[in-house]
């Protein structure tokens, strides 16, 4: 090969690399581009699961929370329903306000002619249990608290035996006798020697006499109420007629029954 030849060759081969050089710079840029787009993806993915993991945590959560306010719907309902209560109540609150002080006096009224009208027992104690409660100073849910406590101590008695010593006025005289109370049944009482002894009839409102063999029975009825005998029946005339019903007026014993239950 002759020189001017080889050049030639050389020069061409020089010329074939310069002209690759482009295609060389192309195709790296395209290998850079492709590894950015995939760098990219696996970005984009990344973010996908990292959604798609949220997702179901909160999908999850809604179940939980869809669960908890099934199991709670009762217990809300049951709230809602006493609020409801407490909001009627108290709209007629005001209105109980304003009627208890009448109230409290009809009650006293009552309950002033129930001791009035009953059997005479403890008449001294009950009269200022009664003349206790008329305290206008009081507050009024006080007042009535007290009247209704003074109004089941009265109806107490309805069902106590009772027996103590005391003194009989009549007229002048005053004297020491066994005071026997049947509920509020009947009232008697018998001297301590046992010769003289009375039921108090209410509809004369006075005492009556009793027979001898009367008085045997309250003498029994004693012991018994101070747990000196047992228990029997006693046959004994009533303080009370049917028709009167121990003196009290169907008001008076409305109320009562009304406390009493």
């Amino acid at each position: 090969m002759d020189l001017s030849l080889g050049i030639a060759i050389g020069l061409l081969a020089a010329g074939l690399l310069h002209a690759q050089e482009p295609l060389v710079d192309e195709a790296s840029d395209a290998q850079r581009g492709q590894a950015e787009l995939q760098a990219r993806i696996d970005e984009a993915d990344d973010e996908t699961r990292e959604l798609l993991r949220e997702l179901r945590r909160v999908e999850d959560e809604t179940r939980r929370l869809e669960g908890y306010n099934l199991a709670l719907a009762p217990r809300l309902a049951e709230r809602e329903a006493t609020l409801d209560r407490r909001e009627a109540a108290l709209d007629g609150l005001e209105d109980t306000r304003v009627a208890l002080p009448a109230l409290n006096r009809g009650l006293l009224a009552r309950l002033a002619q129930w001791v009035e009208q009953d059997l005479p027992f403890l008449v001294e104690e009950r009269r200022a249990r009664v003349a206790s409660l008329d305290d206008e100073t009081l507050p009024a849910t006080e007042r009535l608290e007290r009247l209704l406590s003074a109004w089941r101590s009265e109806l107490a008695y309805g069902r106590e035996t009772d027996a103590w010593r005391g003194y009989l006025t009549g007229g002048d005289t005053r004297r020491e006798v066994d005071f026997l109370r049947l509920g509020r049944v009947g009232l008697y009482y018998l001297t301590p020697d046992g010769r003289q002894g009375g039921v108090w009839r209410a509809g004369e409102s006075r005492w009556k006499a009793l027979e001898d063999d009367q008085r045997a029975e309250v003498r029994k009825g004693l012991r018994i109420a101070r747990d000196q005998r047992a228990p029997e029946l006693l046959e004994l005339p009533v303080s009370s007629d049917l028709e009167t019903d121990l003196g009290t007026d169907l008001g008076t014993r409305k109320a009562a029954e009304e406390i009493s239950s």
